[in-house]
């Protein structure tokens, strides 16, 4: 069934405040402060959008506000019964798409990867995030963490199993969104991608399983090897499969590939006791 929910952790805060002050007598000067911070304080909650919360993939909008607006389109998979146990959590999967789904048409997502999955295989066992790049841009590091930031915030993510997955230039995403935050995933697979082998160290605390098509003319097979190469190494994790014969969609058979997704939950995020050093 579906349903909005409203985030509540700061309307919560700001109570439990209100019940530690003493009570002092009410005078127009009062009241017209409080009607002015309450209509502040709601005007501000309604900048966070409300998601329609149900079982199965449905688009979704957030915005925020930080010196600019920015608002970012994307879909949201929910597998059945997310909600029906109290403090279950579930694995998160991020999906960065290529360059041909950017743009404000969100059906375009749903073309290639997860999105395209869950669409038909409606036990898929993880929350799916997919989110739309705006035409003729890259995807944004910054703007990719805000989004996370508020996917755990409202949804009963696990912390610990979140991996990050994209293809093409979503395959750039996902190694750049990786090497900025490596502390956020448990695992990540890019698919034709490939980014700066100066930042590969970043990397080595993450199992990674890349993807490659030997005949691929887009982003070709060096620099995705260069890439995993360097990880390896700075002694990273890393898996690399290559398809022979294969050109730019080396998407198609990675995504519908079970071991994909079996892989992933084989891993969690790795604490800070467990990493490994940065070299010298």
């Amino acid at each position: 069934m579906a349903f909005e929910r409203w985030p509540v952790a700061a309307i919560v805060q700001c109570c439990n405040a209100a019940k530690k002050r003493k009570p002092k007598a009410m005078t127009q000067k009062h009241t017209l402060t409080i009607l002015m911070a309450t209509t502040f304080f709601l005007g501000g909650c309604a900048m966070r959008e409300p998601w329609t919360l149900a079982e199965g993939q449905h688009p979704q909008s957030f915005e925020k506000q930080s010196g600019k607006t920015d608002k970012t389109r994307f879909l949201l998979y929910l597998p059945p019964g997310y909600d029906k146990v109290a403090g279950k959590t579930w694995p998160l999967i991020v999906f960065l798409h290529g360059s041909g789904e950017r743009g404000d048409d969100i059906e375009k997502v749903k073309l290639h990867g997860p999105p395209k999955i869950v669409e038909t295989q409606r036990d898929f066992p993880f929350i799916v995030v997919s989110p739309q790049a705006p035409a003729n841009t890259n995807w944004d590091s910054t703007s990719l963490k805000v989004l996370l930031d508020e996917v755990i915030a409202r949804l009963p993510v696990d912390v610990d199993r979140i991996y990050l997955t994209g293809l093409s230039r979503g395959g750039h995403g996902t190694w750049n969104m990786a090497a900025d935050h490596p502390e956020r995933f448990a695992a990540i697979a890019p698919v034709c991608g490939a980014s700066d082998v100066k930042r590969a160290c970043n990397l080595k605390n993450i199992p990674i399983w890349a993807f490659h098509g030997d005949k691929d003319t887009v982003v070709s097979l060096k620099d995705g090897a260069d890439m995993v190469d360097a990880v390896k190494a700075c002694g990273g994790d890393v898996k690399f499969t290559v398809y022979p014969g294969v050109g730019h969609d080396s998407w198609t058979q990675t995504y519908e590939n079970p071991a994909l997704y079996e892989w992933f939950l084989q891993h969690k995020r790795q604490t800070s006791a467990s990493r490994k050093p940065f070299p010298a």
